[in-house]
């Protein structure tokens, strides 16, 4: 990696964590949302490390999104699970190392759901939480979106013991832009047979 692509990723990731940190904030969730969407915008407009290429309308449209919708807020119990290893596919060729170490369940829609919660075994760690759902390949990215990724600033934090999971805030994985870039794709222990009508939408750009 290049000193400058260093220096400017470094800065992508404090605006992540420090936007999430005013995410977490916010006691009104609609009005963090319309932050988030902004910085979002404003950062894939123009930042130096944005997944969107050169020319991409998208730069200056903005990114799609479904409407705000309270109920896709909703809290998790979690539960630990037996430790399992998953070589979790990318977009690419190869995979990333994962670790199972919980899950945890909510109710969605009317209906009780469960996903997996996993652990990046490599240095440092962190909590990583991609979905599917049955938009995904029609109305949202086919690969499927991320709720959580505290590597990467994405932590939506907790109300007392519980997981704040509010699928407003679910976004798609850089490769979905451009496949260039190189993602972890969600493994089928977290694809739900509901839709999700909430968060960041694809769109095919040509």
């Amino acid at each position: 990696m290049r000193p400058d692509d260093a220096v400017t990723l470094l800065d992508w990731k404090r605006r992540i964590f420090s936007l999430y940190a005013e995410v977490r904030a916010d006691s009104d969730p609609v009005h963090a949302w319309t932050v988030w969407r902004q910085a979002r915008d404003d950062l894939f407009a123009s930042h130096p490390q944005t997944p969107l290429a050169e020319g991409d309308p998208r730069r200056g449209s903005g990114l799609s999104y479904f409407d705000y919708d309270p109920a896709a807020r909703v809290v998790g119990t979690v539960s630990p699970a037996e430790p399992k290893t998953y070589d979790i596919a990318t977009s690419g060729d190869g995979s990333y190392s994962f670790e199972r170490f919980a899950s945890v369940s909510f109710n969605l829609g009317g209906t009780d759901q469960e996903l997996e919660l996993y652990w990046l075994t490599g240095y440092g760690g962190g909590l990583f939480l991609p979905f599917r759902d049955a938009t995904s390949g029609s109305q949202t990215y086919g690969a499927g979106r991320y709720l959580l990724d505290t590597i990467k600033g994405s932590d939506l934090g907790w109300e007392g013991a519980r997981l704040v999971l509010d699928f407003n805030f679910a976004y798609n994985p850089s490769c979905s832009y451009d496949p260039r870039w190189v993602c972890p794709l969600a493994p089928p222990p977290n694809r739900l047979g509901i839709e999700v009508r909430a968060g960041e939408k694809h769109i095919e750009v040509p």
